[in-house]
């Protein structure tokens, strides 16, 4: 099924905010590694692109604790732009995202 399927056909399933808030976790710890890593490649990491990739993980990081808060407040999993639910395979594969495919794309 494409991430994008009209919400009529697309699964009804939901993440339950535990499954929800372990994907987070999980999420969360792989991008802390991944800044551990870079922190442990040493000056020479700078060179190649360290920075570029530290910013990027801080800002999936920043994205992965505002899906925290979503998902307390009871919003996670609801599209920000149409209000209409997010499919739970594009939460799989992002589990931080605001957006469905539809607004995604709008939105670039």
């Amino acid at each position: 099924m494409s991430l994008d399927t009209p919400q009529a056909e697309a699964r009804l399933e939901r993440l339950t905010a535990c499954e929800a808030w372990q994907r987070l976790e999980h999420e969360r710890a792989s991008r802390l590694t991944q800044l551990q890593a870079i922190g442990e490649a040493g000056p020479d990491a700078e060179e190649q692109g360290a920075a570029m990739q530290k910013d990027t993980i801080q800002r999936v990081l920043t994205e992965v604790e505002a899906a925290f808060a979503r998902v307390q407040d009871g919003s996670y999993g609801v599209c920000r732009s149409c209000s209409k639910p997010i499919p739970v395979e594009r939460l799989e594969i992002l589990p931080y995202t605001r957006f469905c495919v539809p607004c995604q794309r709008n939105a670039a």
